[in-house]
């Protein structure tokens, strides 16, 4: 270790609502951290206490905020004033900034974090840390194509991106989904697009798969579906149609489900939700933080179609059926058919699902799901791989 300093990076995840972002930044920032390069995650997710980070990784919280639209956020404590809150959000990004002194600083989707909060902080690395590296990190998909561009034309975006940015991720493939296209990003700002590929999760032992298996009473020669929604915040419509088709009449023998609301669930509709699983012998949980053993351990997932929640069970080589919401954003929509073309994964509009549609999808993947195991199998995502061969190429900037 003599001679070779420290390499420091600074992921910021601003979490206002669900999982996806802090487990994003989680899977990024586990397999860039090693002994020479220490990560610090700024997040406002109220779950960042409850993960497991790897050594050389470690997080400073910042004060929640909960997302009510597009444009309006207020925090997560009622006991404190909404533009107080940015103001001790925008100090801890700034003294977090100045202290750790990275050397690459990750934003994660919002290019000038929530309500501006990341502003000064990108305008003093130019000033003040010129080597600093400034890298934005984009899931595939945003939104509808006409949404987006009207939104960054706006908001200014483009200027933002030309000026502050040293390079953009996007975590997906070109050939899938081609942001540059849909958005009409202009020729001086896509020179610093890195599309790296989708981002995996490492497949747990087969013992922790088995265990899974044992604990929740499937029995060899039995199938296991798990019905998830990412945080949970907007899944009760999920959990809902799942369980009044049960309630109309039994699933295949032999089939056994697991439910996990996520802790974003409101309290009156997670309570409904385990009473009627219950009565059904349906096993629920609020929160599951071995996921990737879970979705390992299941023949089938149903779950709406966020990015992460798609990563995570494509790299369990599990068949999923997915229904996408449709507002506020109609990104998992767009994913869902992107991923749906290349038999990745299975849909249901949003707007279609009812318990025959249901039954039907669920009965054929259980019972063939042979074309969604070979595509799954053909896939291959190599996003953490590309941006470590990205960080390496900016260690030897930096040595």
């Amino acid at each position: 270790m003599y001679g070779r300093r420290i390499f420091n990076i600074l992921m910021y995840s601003h979490d206002t609502y669900g999982l996806g972002h802090i487990r994003r930044t989680m899977a990024i920032a586990s397999q860039l951290a090693r002994a020479d390069t220490h990560v610090v995650i700024l997040t406002g997710s109220p779950i960042a206490e409850r993960l497991v980070y790897p050594d050389h990784v470690n997080f400073v919280r910042m004060p929640g905020m909960i997302k009510k639209n597009n444009e309006e956020y207020v925090p997560a404590s009622v006991k404190t004033d909404a533009d107080r809150t940015l103001e001790v959000r925008r100090n801890i990004i700034a003294t977090t900034a100045r202290t750790f002194k990275p050397d690459l600083f990750i934003v994660d989707k919002e290019p000038l974090g929530l309500k501006r909060e990341v502003l000064p902080t990108l305008q003093w690395i130019r000033r003040c840390m010129p080597k600093t590296r400034t890298i934005l990190g984009l899931r595939d998909i945003l939104d509808d194509a006409r949404t987006v561009l009207t939104d960054w034309t706006e908001k200014g975006m483009f200027e933002v991106l030309d000026r502050l940015y040293d390079e953009i991720w996007i975590y997906g493939l070109r050939e899938f989904y081609d942001a540059v296209a849909e958005y009409a990003i202009p020729g001086s700002i896509s020179r610093k697009i890195c599309f790296t590929g989708y981002i995996s999760r490492r497949p747990p032992e087969m013992q922790a798969v088995c265990r899974v298996k044992r604990d929740l009473g499937v029995r060899q020669g039995e199938k296991l579906v798990v019905i998830t929604a990412g945080g949970g915040g907007d899944g009760y419509a999920v959990f809902d149609h799942y369980l009044a088709m049960l309630e109309n009449r039994p699933l295949l023998a032999g089939v056994k489900t697991f439910l996990i609301t996520g802790p974003f669930l409101p309290f009156p509709q997670r309570r409904e939700i385990y009473q009627r699983a219950g009565r059904l012998g349906i096993v629920t949980a609020q929160f599951f933080s071995g996921m990737e053993k879970v979705l390992a351990a299941a023949d089938l997932v149903i779950g709406m179609g966020g990015y992460n929640t798609v990563c995570e069970i494509l790299s369990q080589g599990t068949v999923s059926l997915i229904i996408p919401r449709e507002v506020p954003r109609k990104e998992q929509l767009i994913r869902a058919r992107v991923f749906n073309k290349q038999k990745l994964v299975d849909y249901i509009p949003w707007s279609s699902v009812n318990r025959r549609v249901l039954r039907e999808k669920i009965v054929a993947l259980l019972n063939y799901p042979e074309p969604y195991h070979e595509a799954i199998t053909r896939f291959e995502m190599r996003g953490l791989e590309t941006m470590r061969q990205r960080l390496d190429a900016y260690r030897n900037y930096h040595s």
